[in-house]
């Protein structure tokens, strides 16, 4: 995702030093943390880095973790705790890492203050992450705590939900402006009619959550972030009265889920919901719009058997009832995807879990210019 989170952060304007697969890296301040959590809507954490150092096991970890001045870092009355990534040969559980940095951290607490942070496995702190390749390590202060993945709005999840960062991520991969119609059947939870309306309205997830692990680091400034959430909400805005956001489910169930979470999100309002089989969602009559299907991709051989019909389904409404927009179909099965019976302009890769995965994309001419079937 880090095009479009490196799209995010510059719209911020900040000027990455380093785009990498599974991330982008900035110069800032820790400050500058608060603004980055409030507002990103295709990140999983903010990671703010405080050493790097080099580890060839535990030990010299844990001893080059001891002289760090921690009590600088975390309230001696406050509470922490450690995530890491970790993949060194002398470790084996990540958990043992975890202990060893806890254990570093404790320690330095005692010797210079007689006394030590309660720790534990909760993200609801400040949070310590350990990044270790082979014999380097970096250590940071994890500035998020529980994943920005994750909006805030969503309270009912509903069945196999897609991730809300991802979500967002393919919305801003697309040739969606944001004032055209958006329409999306087999809506599930509702989360891409969701995204659609935040970004079309300028809503960003930090509207939706208070907490974050930056809120118990030593300096952090409480008068910044009340600063920066007011900002958020000055800077919503009216949308086009003439924006249509549609979404469609066949399940009651999903229909309601989506109605709920749409409201916690504050824009139920801008989203028509429809309950019915998704041939039969409304398509508003225009020149231009997004389409954008998230079907199943099926894990079992009797499921993508079903599934190809579905598929194909889906590629006969796009062409017969979606002419003039573009449509968009996420999958992490292409050997379905090749039942739709169209040709994509681009296919973008994502990754879902360790799914490889495909936002396809097709522009559906309208008048004299026809489709093209494979």
């Amino acid at each position: 995702m880090s095009p479009w989170l490196q799209k995010d952060v510059e719209e911020l304007g900040f000027k990455p030093v380093r785009i990498f697969k599974t991330g982008v890296e900035l110069s800032g301040t820790l400050q500058d943390c608060i603004r980055l959590n409030l507002n990103l809507r295709c990140a999983s954490q903010v990671l703010f880095s405080i050493k790097e150092l080099k580890a060839y096991n535990a030990d010299d970890l844990y001893e080059g973790l001891l002289h760090m001045a921690w009590e600088d870092i975390i309230p001696a009355d406050g509470y922490f705790s450690i995530s890491s990534n970790v993949s060194n040969e002398t470790i084996t559980n990540n958990l043992f890492a975890n202990v060893k940095v806890k254990d570093a951290i404790a320690d330095r607490f005692r010797e210079k203050t007689g006394a030590r942070p309660n720790s534990g496995a909760e993200l609801n702190g400040a949070v310590i992450h350990l990044y270790w390749k082979e014999t380097s390590a970096e250590i940071f202060i994890d500035t998020s705590g529980e994943t920005l993945s994750k909006h805030g709005y969503r309270k009912i999840p509903g069945k196999a939900p897609m991730l809300e960062s991802l979500a967002a991520a393919t919305i801003l991969a697309g040739n969606w402006d944001g004032v055209s119609p958006f329409v999306n059947p087999m809506c599930g939870s509702g989360t891409l009619a969701i995204e659609a309306a935040m970004i079309a309205t300028n809503r960003r997830p930090g509207l939706y959550r208070n907490n974050y692990s930056f809120m118990y680091i030593k300096g952090y400034e409480e008068e910044m972030y009340n600063t920066e959430f007011l900002q958020l909400e000055q800077k919503v805005k009216e949308v086009p009265g003439d924006l249509q956001i549609i979404a469609s489910d066949i399940s009651a169930d999903a229909v309601e889920i989506s109605k709920v979470n749409a409201g916690i999100a504050g824009v139920e309002d801008l989203i028509q919901f429809q309950l019915c089989d998704f041939e039969e969602t409304p398509v508003p009559e225009t020149t231009s719009g997004a389409v954008y299907f998230n079907p199943e991709y099926g894990d079992r051989l009797g499921v993508e058997i079903e599934l190809e019909a579905t598929y194909k389904r889906v590629g006969d409404f796009l062409k017969q009832k979606c002419k003039g927009y573009f449509g968009y179909i996420f999958t992490g099965n292409l050997e379905l995807a090749k039942k739709i019976g169209l040709k994509p302009k681009r296919r973008i890769e994502f990754y879902t879990s360790k799914i490889d995965c495909r936002l396809l994309e097709y522009e559906l001419y309208a008048g004299s210019r026809e489709t093209k079937n494979i």
